[in-house]
């Protein structure tokens, strides 16, 4: 309470910061983002003061039929950009930091999770769109432009918040094979046959935004002196990396050995999702996931099980009230934050039924030794066929850099 009383307390301004702009960078071959294509987008000064975490992707493009014709029985899923690549790495003097691949299926399981109710309209400018809101993303014609926050696709851009020095930064893109994954078709009836509508996808713009910063004539003498003393800088981040099982037996009973993780990369948190007839199929929305009657899961980190009770799930009979409430308390225990869980119980199972599993907190055995992550789970019908398993495994990373050599190197 006493600093209720302190009346005569001077006023603050932040002043540390004496300019602030966001500059466009344009990849090396501003012209082909086809399939497959690899597009590199670099800020090579090295005497620069940046803060990716602010940094973001803009995209502009179109939606049209070979002809360039408009399409009336094709639409784009929720987090359609991120589709639209397999991969997405960045790197700092050459040196890979932190990657995401798949990025649409990851992207998509990272930000139910992540994302809250208050931000949802302003995900909508990152094409983050709730098909039940029926919400349009783009115009009569099919165009459309979007802003998508690096933190929406990179662990790291998320959290690391303070300014890279003196060093060269590079985003490579990785366009996917096809542009299936990216929307989902309704078929339209021709000459008495239902048929699909052949579709592409033309990105004309991308542009990486990043800020610059130019510090204040105090804060930049501090800088100096941090730089003069030839020390590494850590940068923390919880990196996040998808495992796909694409064929699941159909049966009741499943194991899945997904990985054995060195003794640095110990799993934080392990996201299991279900797909069934969505990848790659025209008619499927690929941003959405299945619940396959799920009845019970397990992760063992060696020896050590979670959740260490049974689920007993029964989703016919709507016993699924504990796997909400582990969807839910994800902030909370991932952010440090009250949770505000951006999916209602309802539209949780039926589009987006994720099993979050927290094993954050673990004992020494699994602190000093390799382990394997392995998941056992049950359903209570036979999986259909075609189902596809991914799981989403945060770890924590650590990255240091020498602003004065340019060294990059992983610690974690």
């Amino acid at each position: 309470m006493e600093n209720v009383l302190a009346i005569q307390s001077p006023v603050v301004f932040d002043e540390s910061v004496a300019h602030y702009e966001i500059h466009a960078h344009q990849p090396y071959n501003n012209s082909s983002f086809q399939n497959n294509d690899e597009i590199r987008i670099s800020i090579q000064h090295q005497d620069l003061c940046v803060l990716p975490f602010r940094s973001s992707l803009h995209i502009h493009r179109r939606l049209c039929d070979n002809n360039d014709a408009i399409l009336t029985n094709t639409d784009f899923v929720n987090n359609t950009i991120c589709h639209l690549f397999e991969e997405i790495r960045y790197e700092m003097n050459a040196i890979e930091i932190d990657k995401c691949k798949n990025v649409g299926l990851t992207t998509v399981m990272k930000n139910w999770l992540s994302l809250n109710p208050s931000q949802s309209v302003i995900a909508e400018n990152a094409e983050w769109i709730d098909k039940e809101e029926k919400r349009k993303i783009a115009n009569q014609n099919g165009y459309f432009d979007v802003n998508i926050p690096l933190s929406f696709i990179l662990r790291f851009a998320e959290d690391y918040h303070k300014v890279v020095v003196n060093a060269k930064h590079e985003l490579i893109l990785t366009r996917s094979s096809n542009d299936l994954n990216a929307v989902y078709q309704t078929t339209k009836l021709v000459d008495a046959e239902e048929i699909y509508e052949d579709f592409k996808i033309n990105i004309t713009r991308i542009e990486w935004l990043m800020p610059y910063v130019t510090p204040s004539n105090t804060q930049k003498i501090h800088l100096l002196d941090v730089l003069k003393k030839e020390k590494s800088i850590s940068m923390s981040f919880r990196s996040w990396e998808l495992y796909e099982y694409p064929m699941l037996p159909m049966n009741t009973n499943h194991v899945w050995t997904v990985k054995t993780a060195n003794q640095l990369e110990k799993p934080r948190f392990v996201i299991l999702a279900f797909q069934t007839d969505r990848k790659n199929t025209k008619s499927a929305n690929a941003s959405q996931f299945d619940h396959c009657n799920i009845k019970n899961v397990k992760l063992y980190l060696n020896s050590q099980c979670y959740p260490y009770n049974n689920l007993n799930l029964d989703i016919s009979k709507y016993q699924y009230a504990t796997l909400y409430d582990m969807y839910a308390n994800f902030q909370k225990s991932y952010y440090g934050k009250e949770s505000e869980p951006l999916l209602k119980k309802n539209h949780f199972i039926m589009q987006v039924p994720l099993i979050v599993i927290d094993c954050s907190k673990q004992n020494e055995s699994l602190k000093s030794a390799p382990v394997d992550v392995r998941l056992e789970f049950e359903t209570k019908e036979n999986i259909p066929g075609g189902t596809t398993a991914y799981c989403l495994i945060l770890h924590d990373r650590i990255v240091q850099y020498s602003p004065i050599s340019g060294d990059v190197k992983k610690v974690i």
